[in-house]
């Protein structure tokens, strides 16, 4: 499981790597002197790339050697020489990128030397002209550079495909083969809380995501900014439920057991997602994120764009988030895709990310307060809500009173045999399911009626603070409009 994971974080940072170079040298003859703005940002991008394809490749390395004495064998010589030689590649890339983008650095070009666009060209024109070359002249120089490195590396890294690692795969027994990690011992509640396995993939999510909110809420305090100590506090809760969910007890029995797979559905689609909701990311990013002057698409840009698109105007509808969430609890259950998910580790890693953004979509949709399209009214949200759960409710009870064994080639692969035994605990998961889902979607009704309060509490200090600067005009303007009915329905009244 952590193999296939760091292979694949070892390959994305490959392809960024050689696929950014690649894409500023097709650009590079268009962007006059645009070139070295271009050129740091791709190398911020290519030194988190080393880094990525470094550490996967440690984690890599390390599951396949075993232990260190297997550094002593001709594989382990190999990954010697590949780290020695991707080190020094890496501190010779580094040294001369920012000796190449001190070079290049835009600030040379003083403001004063600017030609107006009105003026002919003349010396400074042309003296700006040959600034343009040499850029181009240096960003090759760093271009060779890094081609260097990333042959290198990659060389390396075929010359090591080749050789046969000291574990090999045929070491491991069946279960352990189907689980993508080593059998645990029989469950007891104990080891729900004391057994860990690291899930490298969802470790490095998590590890992520609070690392980043916690980067934009230090930063907006040294601005003088204030961000919600709560919400921080909410969105970490978030991350490490999440760990405590892929990589705890809960996880690593998840396959084993389909009661405490269903508690580790529950979490992953209400309990995780409500944290991140709280926690309110997008208002922090859009905060602590830089706008960028010179007319590209950089992060914060690129967020509002998603934040005001067409595609999240559907996505983030109630209705639609209910519906999705609802056919995805049938549609994943009921057919072919469970089975899928627990032989398969892509099925796996998929199942989990689904969980993740069905949840959290449903609760934005409802009580988020972060900006995005247009919301019903709350009592309408209420409503759908109390219509989830029931939903839930018969979800949970159908699982407790159906007979069928879902995925039973799973269970037997696995040695279980006893069919009554695995139905019983299906039941129970069923149990978990419904109890489990009522308990946080009262929790999440709760908070739906304090987002309410407090949003009507907004609107009415906001229409007191305007009826102190006017003179409460629309009050009055509403009185002369009833005057004025009041008047015509007299004026018929006497009529008749």
């Amino acid at each position: 499981m952590n193999a296939v994971d760091s292979l694949a974080f070892h390959l994305v940072g490959v392809c960024l790597w050689i696929g950014g170079l690649a894409g500023v040298l097709l650009v590079s003859g268009r962007l006059g002197d645009q070139l070295p703005t271009v050129a740091n940002r791709y190398s911020r991008l290519a030194g988190w790339c080393f880094l990525t394809v470094a550490l996967s490749g440690i984690v890599n390395a390390a599951l396949r050697l075993g232990s260190f004495a297997g550094l002593l064998t001709a594989y382990g010589l190999l990954i010697v020489g590949k780290a020695v030689a991707l080190g020094a590649l890496g501190l010779a890339g580094l040294v001369h990128r920012r000796f190449t983008l001190a070079r290049m650095s835009p600030d040379r070009i003083r403001p004063d030397r600017i030609r107006p666009p009105s003026t002919s060209p003349g010396p400074i024109a042309r003296d700006i002209s040959t600034e343009v070359r040499a850029d181009r002249h240096w960003f090759a120089r760093l271009a060779a550079v890094e081609l260097v490195v990333m042959g290198a590396t990659i060389g390396l890294a075929v010359a090591l495909s080749q050789s046969a690692p000291p574990v090999p795969d045929e070491a491991l027994d069946p279960v352990s083969a189907l689980l993508g990690y080593p059998a645990p011992p029989p469950l007891t509640v104990a080891r729900y809380f004391t057994e860990f396995y690291p899930d490298l993939l969802w470790l490095v999510v998590a590890a992520v995501a609070a690392a980043c909110y916690l980067v934009g809420a230090v930063r907006l305090r040294r601005r003088g900014d204030h961000w919600s100590i709560p919400r921080t506090v909410s969105w970490v809760a978030g991350c490490l439920v999440l760990v405590l969910v892929t990589s705890g007890g809960i996880g690593v029995y998840g396959r084993l057991q389909f009661s405490t797979h269903m508690l580790q559905h529950m979490m992953l689609m209400i309990v995780v997602p409500f944290l991140w909701v709280v926690g309110a990311p997008i208002t922090l990013a859009l905060r602590a994120l830089r706008s960028r002057r010179d007319g590209s698409l950089g992060p914060r840009e690129t967020l509002l764009r998603i934040v005001h698109s067409r595609v999240l105007r559907v996505l983030g509808h109630p209705l639609f988030s209910e519906a999705f969430f609802i056919v995805s609890l049938v549609a994943f259950y009921y057919t072919a895709l469970f089975p899928l998910a627990m032989f398969t580790h892509g099925g796996h890693v998929l199942m989990t990310a689904h969980f993740l953004l069905v949840g959290y979509l449903f609760i934005w949709s409802l009580i988020g307060t972060d900006p995005g399209p247009a919301r019903p009214p709350y009592a309408f949200r209420l409503v759908l809500l109390l219509m989830a759960m029931g939903f839930h409710a018969i979800f949970g009870i159908s699982l407790m009173s159906s007979g069928a064994l879902l995925a039973p080639d799973w269970w037997h692969a696995l040695g279980y045999t006893d069919d009554a035994a695995l139905l019983a605990d299906q039941q129970k998961g069923g149990g978990i399911a419904w109890g489990a889902g009522d308990l946080p979607s009262f929790i999440l009704a709760i908070a739906l009626l304090v987002v309410w309060f407090g949003s009507d509490q907004r609107e009415s200090r906001r229409l007191d603070r305007q009826a102190d600067r006017d003179g409460d005009a629309e009050l009055h303007a509403y009185n002369e409009r009833l005057a004025e009915l009041h008047r015509r329905d007299g004026g018929r009244s006497d009529g008749h």
